[in-house]
């Protein structure tokens, strides 16, 4: 199992403080399962890269030494070769500190934002790329993956002449080291959907420590905490409860001490799978949408951001886990809308620290607001098509000229792909309250007319499935402002 983790701050080299290993030499440490290695691929001021190698002793997990039970009931296992809880013990054991955001050299830095890039190997992905996505991107990270360098041509496992599972995981970020390690901890696991031990309450304590607020506002929360909990619906409600809500984890008891499932809990697992099956279908068009403006917005590197038309506050609770956006504001014409994302986003019981980095403001779109004023980004997801045609200069008014943020990201619905939904008959838009539906030239030209009126550049980009003919389910254009 390998682990590589780098940075390009400079001095690149301050990576070995934050981890607490000396770049100069290599070091080795037993576990109860193998020996793991820490080592530096590079170690210039420009770029310093620290590998993690964890050598699992198969023999030793099925014999499990001193005449115990073993960790594996059989030889023949991918356990000793694939990225899986071992190596988050591994993680938590040799990199305990950085784990915990803790340097004794370089404090103020253990909790800056780094530009980070990891890459794992042999990830077991169970659900496919779509799943990996949809945990890391939330989170703020460029994903990138590959089929593992043994996988036949295609990627596939020639036993079963299938997909293969596994994949060659890479990540970018800017964020502090301990946020990109603790992401790594709770998620490999979740992604292999397996664990080498005994899953208890402590494994509750584990998850709420180390998943902290990222998980409560993470869009899958309920997904990782039943994946990190083996679906032990007691466990996964008692979690949720303590993440803040209590989700839709199923209720029921844990297996009894032998082992053995109740027929209660036989079929609410049953119930937990279908659900899953259902989850790890290919990405929703929603959640690739917020995927791709959360992206935007990284980009941009924009602190402080504007959520114009947010609704019930899907992607404001998409950019929080996001440590970059240190302020955001959502603004919308209905109280009863605002009222909702408030809830959803437990507003009311945010730590101390976090209760100013978001707020709801109640305002129109269309009317000069000044409280819009300052901000670095704003996003406009699915909004423009509701509003009356005769009333969109105004809306250009107030955000481009008044507001006039660094960056704009839109997003609309591409009217010529609505022929590809089953269901939706012809000439029809896809909700009654839109107003009206572009073309991709209908927008190009709304759009280059926008931002030469402004001083604005703007580039357009696809979000979902792009089919030859009618292009892709949603366009998106990113404007940003002349210096």
């Amino acid at each position: 199992m390998l682990l590589t983790i780098a940075t390009t701050h400079r001095p690149a080299t301050d990576l070995g403080f934050l981890l607490h290993k000396n770049t100069a030499r290599a070091q080795a440490f037993d576990l109860p399962f193998g020996k793991v290695h820490i080592f530096y691929t590079e170690a210039t001021e420009e770029r310093c890269e620290a590998a993690l190698l964890l050598d699992v002793d198969p023999v030793g997990l099925v014999r499990g030494g001193g005449g115990r039970r073993g960790l594996l009931a059989d030889y023949v296992t991918d356990r000793p070769y694939v990225a899986s809880s071992f190596m988050s013990v591994a993680i938590a054991r040799v990199f305990g500190s950085a784990l915990g955001g803790r340097s004794k050299e370089r404090p103020e830095l253990a909790a800056t934002p780094l530009p980070l890039e990891a890459t794992v190997s042999a990830l077991p992905c169970r659900g496919g790329e779509a799943v990996v996505r949809r945990l890391f991107e939330p989170l703020g990270y460029g994903v990138r993956m590959r089929d593992r360098a043994d996988a036949p041509a295609g990627g596939q496992d020639a036993a079963q002449n299938e997909p293969s599972r596994y994949r060659n995981l890479a990540l970018e970020a800017r964020l502090p080291l301990a946020e990109l390690l603790t992401h790594l901890y709770v998620l490999i696991p979740v992604l292999d959907n397996d664990k080498h031990y005994w899953v208890g309450d402590a494994e509750v304590e584990k998850l709420v420590a180390r998943g902290g607020d990222w998980l409560a506002a993470h869009p899958q929360r309920d997904f990782i905490t039943r994946r990190y909990l083996k679906r032990r619906p007691t466990l996964t409600a008692e979690a949720l409860r303590r993440l803040g809500d209590e989700g839709d984890a199923e209720e029921g008891g844990d297996a009894d001490s032998s082992g053995e499932e109740s027929g209660e809990e036989s079929k609410q697992g049953t119930v937990a799978k279908d659900r899953e099956q259902a989850l790890e279908q290919p990405v929703r068009l929603n959640d690739q949408r917020m995927a791709a403006v959360v992206g935007a917005l990284r980009d941009a590197d924009a602190a402080r951001v504007l959520d114009l038309g947010c609704g019930e506050g899907r992607l404001i609770k998409a950019l929080l886990p996001v440590r970059q956006f240190q302020r955001i504001v959502g603004v919308d014409a209905s109280v009863r809308s605002l009222e909702i994302a408030a809830r959803r986003l437990k507003l009311a019981r945010l730590p101390t620290a976090e209760q100013g980095r978001v707020e709801l403001l109640h305002g129109a779109l269309t009317y000069r607001d000044r409280r819009l004023q300052g901000y670095d980004a704003a996003a406009v997801v699915e909004v423009i098509e509701h509003l009356p045609p005769h009333r969109l200069r105004a809306f250009e008014q107030v955000l481009f000229r008044f507001a006039q943020p660094k960056t704009v990201v839109v997003t609309t619905p591409n009217r010529e792909y609505n022929v590809l939904f089953p269901g939706l008959e012809a000439g029809r838009l896809r909700h009654p309250d839109h107003r009206f539906e572009w073309t991709r030239a209908e927008f190009a030209d709304w759009a280059g007319r926008v931002a030469e009126a402004w001083r604005y550049t703007v580039a357009f980009g696809d979000v979902g499935a792009a089919d030859a003919e009618h292009g892709a389910p949603t366009q998106m254009a990113v404007f940003r402002r002349c210096a």
